[in-house]
């Protein structure tokens, strides 16, 4: 397993799909869809990328998250009004930097406070609280603290508001988990980080799991976000922990096979969200699909491999395909696409040099007819592929130029011996294209950028 994998194991990326869904064909009259990616209002959805072993105020693997947003022409790592960089260090954020907190291991995001603004929400390695970063017409600005390493955001009592979902993980470093003490934080979340009121979720369980992050979406089209968490559950293992979202709460439905990747989305546009999660120390991604009556059962769970019908490549124990997963609709069809990170994928003979395969959705659901394979060396894309870049480590799917297809968000975080980068590639009805591509990592953006593994989490 590669170097990034053993620094914290909880603690890792995630690509997580926060997708407004459309309500199931079963359901009622539609609550209002909360803002999800856009931090400025304008319309385009926005990226935050994390560089969460850099550099900052003197302090080693302190961290800090470069947020880029979006536009009519996507993406700019020139424009300094397109992008803030927010650390411990920026004005209004709680804390200081502090060496080895790795700010923004993890990130979510959604408008928690309701004024129509997204919010984002930068999680650390422990040791330190996460904070909340208020969206507004301007961007991103001010910090409040809250009492968690992980969260996730989702409307999960269906009133049109997002909730808050506080995770504090005790890992302990061994094989057994430290547990986790979870709370659901009900919206709108004031500024002063003051929610609606707040619930204990799952202590029964959680007390022996680690919980590194996880994923929303309604799977049964009633208006609640239900909540897949991806978490560690002792002798080297993961899981994903899958919770519905009831009237009386979220509630745990079953556990399956796992990782550190999970995303929802409607793979084959019946109206309800389905789960990828992603199992890259498998080789493998599973999808389970939503009804009326929410996802099937673990058992009928829906396995893809590089071996499977039109998966590019040979399933190879070393490659980690699932080690990253996002899901979104690339080619504007009305069915979600799925890119799957394969960070030590073998091109020629380079080693762990790492590509994305991206699976197209249909109305049958995921299939591999017409998948697609992207890496440094595809025609177009900018760089070579080297040695342990570990490319497609965490991908997203957001359309940032607001022209109906999503577009790809790849990173290397090992790429130019640990600096990181990150490649911004463009949604077509023909999949991603190389057109306008754009590669970006801090140096690029003015950042702190020495081993700063800038890509460690996208979102």
């Amino acid at each position: 397993m590669f170097p990034l994998r053993s620094y914290a194991r909880w603690a890792a990326p995630l690509a997580v799909g926060l997708i407004a869904l459309a309500l199931g064909p079963s359901s009622a009259a539609a609550t209002p869809s909360p803002v999800r990616d856009d931090f400025n209002g304008d319309g385009y959805a926005d990226l935050a990328v994390a560089a969460n072993q850099a550099t900052v105020g003197g302090q080693s693997k302190a961290g800090y998250v470069a947020v880029m947003y979006g536009g009519p022409h996507g993406l700019s790592a020139t424009s300094s009004s397109r992008r803030t960089v927010i650390s411990r260090a920026t004005s209004g954020i709680p804390g200081s930097p502090t060496k080895g907190q790795a700010f923004g291991t993890q990130l979510a995001k959604g408008d928690l406070d309701g004024d129509g603004y997204a919010e984002l929400v930068i999680g650390t390695a422990g040791g330190g609280d996460a904070v909340v970063v208020w969206g507004g017409p301007h961007g991103l600005s001010g910090g409040t603290s809250v009492p968690a390493d992980v969260t996730q955001t989702g409307d999960f009592d269906g009133d049109g508001r997002l909730d808050l979902a506080l995770f504090r993980p005790g890992y302990t470093g061994g094989d057994d988990p430290g547990g986790t003490k979870a709370t659901v934080w009900t919206g709108p979340v004031s500024r002063t980080g003051t929610p609606a009121h707040t619930s204990a979720l799952d202590p029964g369980h959680l007390q022996y799991v680690d919980v590194s992050g996880g994923a929303t979406g309604d799977t049964d089209g009633d208006g609640r976000d239900d909540l897949a968490l991806t978490v560690y559950c002792g002798d080297g293992n993961y899981c994903t922990e899958m919770y519905r979202a009831t009237a009386s709460g979220l509630v745990r439905t079953a556990a399956h096979a796992g990782d550190r990747a999970a995303a929802f989305g409607d793979l084959n546009g019946d109206g309800y969200a389905d789960v990828v999660a992603g199992i890259g120390s498998d080789n493998r991604i599973d999808v389970a699909y939503g009804s009326a009556s929410g996802i099937t059962q673990s058992t009928t769970w829906k396995t893809f491999t590089q071996d499977s019908p039109g998966v590019p490549g040979t399933d190879e124990s070393e490659d980690l395909f699932g080690t990253g997963v996002a899901v979104g609709d690339v080619t504007g069809d009305g069915y979600d696409d799925v890119a799957v990170g394969v960070p030590c994928e073998t091109i020629g003979d380079v080693q762990c040099t790492g590509d994305v395969v991206l699976l197209r959705g249909s109305r049958a659901g995921l299939t591999g007819t017409g998948a697609q394979t992207l890496s440094q060396n595809s025609p177009g894309v900018p760089g070579t592929s080297e040695t342990n870049d570990i490319f497609g480590y965490t991908v997203q799917l957001l359309d940032i130029n607001g022209n109906g297809y999503a577009d790809l968000a790849a990173a290397a975080p090992k790429e130019n011996s640990g600096n990181g980068a990150v490649w911004s590639l463009r949604g077509r009805p023909t999949g991603i294209v190389p057109d306008a591509a754009l590669v970006f990592g801090g140096k690029t953006i003015g950042a702190p950028y020495a081993k700063a593994r800038f890509g460690f989490a996208v979102n």
